[in-house]
């Protein structure tokens, strides 16, 4: 690949494309604030609605809908809205069509023709709808089981999603699909493993000194910071790095431009990691204190030694699996003893021996890693340790520079040293006898993290991503030379985002990125990693999920049934979706069993696996359910098609679900059309009908929609939550819960409306000031902030039996240290050494197979942002699709001319496993070697065609349908091999190069194309 780096930036804010579109809707059990606030607006007369925009389901950026005589008519940027910075592209003021669109579900509707056919639609009753659907699940569950059932949900639009989740134990089904598959979760999936769920969000808006943007283009879109403050936080970073095998928008302006090849990011990861470490960059303290880099490996274990003398402790659901590890504990030296206990070596042991300070077992030490919920439990501390949770917090008050005015900069507890001050090693060997007499060999974790490291040493990194080495040596040790070491700190985290998700490596990938940042001293600091913004509220309905106790998670003997454990044994351990892939399967090949139902709430089958393939399976269910705004590809599958809300006509509390930590609400602004309906509301209706109770407070068991809204604020007081102070002597425990118990509360706000009320007067509200000991606070993992929630969702009290919520110092890892070796990977693959440490391999279908690149010689990459698009969404909203009509594929101009393709030619992509159309853009931004393809593209004008036209230019067509991580099952969606070549009449359907549907009509592909007026809102027929 060739030298592509760019140099320094002088960005220019992008502008605010302005418009205004109208609507008004129908009834809704709920009044729209607007309504609430202004009964009687006329005329002129307007009101702004302060909310959170949901136009791409991502950052949760401030918007004020304006609102005439009860129809939304403008979208524009709230300035109060200090997380977005007022913030309101072209995906949120184009909103307005979305709501207002002439195509919106209005009704329930069944299909009346066999599928494959054109379905019939009629319109029915909710009643109907709702009966028929708890009628042919009830006969498909007698007859395959529940387990022959399964959802999908998409992404990030929460109500969706947890509304989906508890329609999963409503149904008794272990099985659910879920974008969160290919996308954030297999970040979520490695740093539950490794660190802490969701670590993987930065603090962008803490303006990290070198800011590195890693596989993504947040300043289009990002599910943490995006656009504006991903603009602002590059142009006042000291130094900015891209690594992307794309120019993104802001890539000109970096003053790095690390080119990798794609599906190279976790040999580029590894590499930066041997810089750090040769040259010292890495954050000593933190590294021998907070990860298992100094606990001693030994590889004579063998699994059954390993299984004798390991340890239970919890998965992400709370049940119990079995640790087993090559890491040395006490139970492997002495008969009896503790299997919680790891050793280390202290290179100190002699000068502490003569100050009085003696270890139990010589010159190694232990850290006990005991997190049995019980009272007397003394673990999570070193032995002889001496802590205090008053003197971990004891600090001041973060000064980083370039915050915005007004943004609260947090509390910074000063990083506590070993007392006694113990000095684990990091290097050398050691001998160390076993109980059963064997005297061995042990090296600390560490030893073999430089050795893997080094195996992908800048020139074998070269080598792999076609960086040059010195740029890679030079952009690392930037990232790695701390430029305020007076700061205690590193210079900020790596916002690592989804490309590097996509080629087969991706909880590999995600465990170096995470690694590198604990390593350098960036973890929970500020412009660091801090994870999901944890606040009083259920800031995205999470615990939505947690209702209807009538419902509860299926059995531990149906849950093994989850699809796709079989082949990816990780599933058992995190057990939070199906595999897709496997799923599909099952639908047509009835294996591990039959898959014979869906229930779909906004899933988009086009993101992950083979399109081709899971339109075949959705094709062949006995019964769909599809809940949408639209008819869309997945609504030419179903039976049953249920409307659903836009997010300007619903309520939802929110919270930001990446490291800004804002929190606010989504407010209904205006109401629905005719009769859709919000989707919780439809879920609860759903439990009700089925006799399942929602709520345990009798003469309530199925409350109302506000009861709910009111349940997810209850939290938020102004009284302090209950937390726990420890006070630590020479290893001696002792503890004392303080605060107010979370059932004893007094609420801030006791309804919805006067949160909405407050919301609307004063703004979002900053977590730092809501929360000063929980989110308000860095280094979390020395307080205990990190343990006062459970590990994945929920803050909650610390109580005998759940062994969550003990504010101990740590991590939530079965070794309480940010794991550099995960003791998860090697319990559940004591045969593949090679994953204990993170790892890369090469894509399984890329440019290193020599008989394949001679005749698909491109390497395709996809998934780019784009301004007006929101994966699959908007494509019928005029004013998107006018300034985006057709799919691009970018071209390097010296490949198009080997090609003879020019700009603007429609091109045929082509590889093993199908082809598709795009047009050319031709762009000196993308290597010779790669083509850069747009993902899920469909045509909303091709009604005529079932599926909307998926199979013409929706990307994933072209991949392998196995071809998947080995740990989380996601898709190979980058970095497989191609072939282009011009489309001409010729060698198109009806001779027209421009896709066409079954009657040869063209797509929309130009801008004048007059089907986009028939798109424009509409106010009419909303009744």
């Amino acid at each position: 690949m060739g030298d592509l780096t760019m140099s320094r930036r002088s960005f220019v804010k992008t502008a605010a494309i302005t418009g205004a579109a109208v609507a008004a809707f129908g009834t809704s059990t709920q009044s729209a604030l607007a309504d609430q606030t202004y009964p009687e607006v006329s005329g002129q007369d307007t009101v702004e609605v302060k909310t959170c925009c949901r136009g791409c389901g991502k950052m949760e950026c401030g918007v004020k809908v304006i609102v005439q005589n009860g129809r939304a008519i403008r979208i524009e940027g709230d300035e109060g809205a200090w997380q977005s910075m007022g913030n309101c592209c072209t995906k949120s003021q184009s909103s307005i069509q979305a709501a207002y669109h002439p195509d919106r579900l209005h009704y329930p509707m069944k299909r009346t023709n066999p599928k494959g056919e054109e379905p019939g639609w009629v319109r029915i009753s909710w009643d109907e709808a709702m009966e028929t659907i708890i009628k042919n699940f009830a006969e498909i569950t007698e007859k395959y089981g529940a387990e022959s059932i399964a959802c999908q949900v998409g992404t990030s639009r929460v109500w969706c999603m947890h509304s989906e989740s508890i329609l999963k134990n409503l149904l008794g089904t272990p099985n659910n699909i879920e974008a969160w598959q290919i996308c954030k979760g297999p970040r979520h999936f490695a740093t539950t493993m490794v660190s802490q769920f969701a670590l993987s969000w930065m603090e962008t808006i803490g303006r990290p000194r070198v800011y590195v943007q890693w596989a993504g283009a947040s300043e289009l879109s990002n599910y943490d910071t995006s656009c504006r403050t991903t603009v602002d936080c590059a142009s006042r970073a000291d130094y900015h790095i891209s690594v992307d095998p794309r120019m993104a928008n802001m890539g000109k302006e970096a003053d790095y431009w690390q080119c990798l090849r794609p599906g190279t990011d976790g040999a580029l990861a590894l590499a930066w990691t041997n810089v750090i470490i040769e040259n010292k960059l890495y954050d000593e303290l933190y590294v021998k204190k907070w990860t298992n880099a100094p606990f001693l490996v030994c590889e004579d274990f063998d699994e059954e030694w390993m299984l004798e003398n390991g340890f239970p402790t919890v998965r992400t659901d709370g049940s119990y699996w079995d640790v087993k590890t090559h890491l040395v504990k006490e139970s492997d030296i002495k008969e009896g003893g503790s299997p919680f206990k790891f050793l280390v070596y202290d290179n100190n042991w002699e000068a502490l021996k003569e100050q009085g300070v003696e270890h139990e077992y010589g010159a190694f030490t232990w850290f006990n890693a005991d997190q049995e919920a019980r009272i007397d439990n003394t673990g999570g501390f070193w032995e002889g340790e001496n802590y205090s949770t008053t003197k971990a917090y004891e600090g001041h008050e973060a000064q980083q520079p370039n915050l915005l005015p007004g943004q609260t900069q947090g509390w910074l507890p000063d990083l506590l040293p070993f007392d006694p001050a113990i000095d684990p090693a990091l290097e050398g060997e050691f001998e160390i006898t076993l109980k059963d007499g064997r005297t061995v060999k042990v090296k600390p974790v560490w030893e073999h993290y430089k050795a893997r490291a080094a195996e992908y040493n800048p020139e074998v990194a070269s080598e792999i991503t076609g960086i040059p080495a010195d740029q890679i040596i030079e952009a690392a040790t930037v990232y790695g030379t701390r430029l305020d070491p007076e700061s205690g700190y590193g210079n900020g985290g790596i916002q690592y985002m989804l490309a590097q998700e996509h080629a087969c490596n991706c909880v590999q990938n995600s465990r170096a990125l995470d690694n590198l940042c604990g390593i350098t001293g960036n973890m929970d600091t500020p412009g660091g990693m801090r994870g999901p913004t944890m606040v009083p509220i259920d800031g995205d309905l999470q615990g939505f999920s947690a209702w209807a106790p009538g419902a509860s998670t299926p059995p531990a003997e149906i849950m093994e049934k989850q699809i796709g454990m079989e082949r990816f044994p990780l599933l058992h351990w995190w057990q939070y979706w199906s595999d897709a892939s496997t799923c599909w399967d099952a639908v047509l090949e009835g294996d591990p069993y039959p898959l014979k139902a869906l229930w779909n709430e906004s899933g988009n089958f086009m993101s992950q696996t083979n399109t081709a393939r899971a339109w075949e399976a959705l094709c062949n269910l006995e019964f769909m359910v599809d809940l949408n705004l639209w008819h869309a590809p997945s609504t030419d599958a179903a039976d049953i098609i249920l409307p659903v809300a836009h997010w300007i006509e619903l309520n939802s509390p929110r919270a930001s679900q990446g490291s800004e930590g804002a929190m606010g609400a989504t407010v209904k602004c205006v109401q629905p059309p005719a009769e859709a309906k919000y989707d919780p509301e439809i879920v609860m209706d759903l439990a009700r009908r089925m006799g399942v109770p929602w709520n345990n407070e009798e003469g309530n068991e199925w409350p109302d929609i506000e009861w709910q809204l009111a349940d997810a604020i209850k939290l938020f007081s102004d009284e302090e939550w209950t937390y726990t102070e420890y006070e630590v002597k020479d290893g001696e425990v002792s503890f004392e819960r303080k605060g107010t118990k979370l059932e004893d509360l007094t609420p801030k706000y006791k309804t919805w409306d006067e949160y909405v009320e407050a919301f609307q007067r004063d703004g979002w509200w900053q977590a730092k000031d809501v929360d000063p000991k929980q989110w308000g606070t860095y280094r979390r993992y020395q307080t205990g902030g990190f343990r006062a929630r459970d590990r994945v969702w929920a803050r909650l009290d610390y109580t005998a039996g759940n062994g969550i919520g003990d504010w101990k110092p740590g991590f939530f890892t079965p070794t309480m240290k940010q794991e550099l070796w995960s003791t998860v990977m090697e319990s559940h693959f004591p045969d593949k050494p090679e994953w204990f440490l993170p790892s890369w391999v090469e894509p399984p279908h890329g440019p290193k197979d020599g008989d394949r690149i001679k005749e698909y010689p491109l390497t395709a990459t996809t998934g780019r942002r784009i301004p007006v698009y929101f994966h699959s969404e908007h494509r019928q909203l005029p004013w998107c699709r006018e300034l985006w009509p057709v799919p691009r594929i970018e071209i390097n101009p010296e490949t198009a001319a080997e090609y003879g393709i020019e700009q603007g030619d429609w091109v045929w992509i082509e590889s093993e496993w199908g082809k598709i159309r795009e047009v050319a853009d031709l762009y000196y931004g993308v290597d010779k070697d790669v083509v850069n393809l747009e993902h899920t593209w469909w045509y909303p004008e091709l009604s005529q065609n079932a599926g909307h036209g998926i199979e013409l230019s929706a990307v994933n067509n072209l991949i392998d349908h196995h071809a998947q991580d080995p740990h989380a099952g996601s898709s190979n969606l980058r970095a497989y091999q191609v072939k282009i070549y011009k489309a001409t009449p010729e060698n198109s359907p009806f001779n027209n190069p421009v896709p066409c549907g079954v009657d040869g009509v063209p797509i929309i592909h130009t801008s004048d194309d007059p089907r986009l007026k028939e798109w424009l809102p509409t106010y009419e027929g909303r009744e």
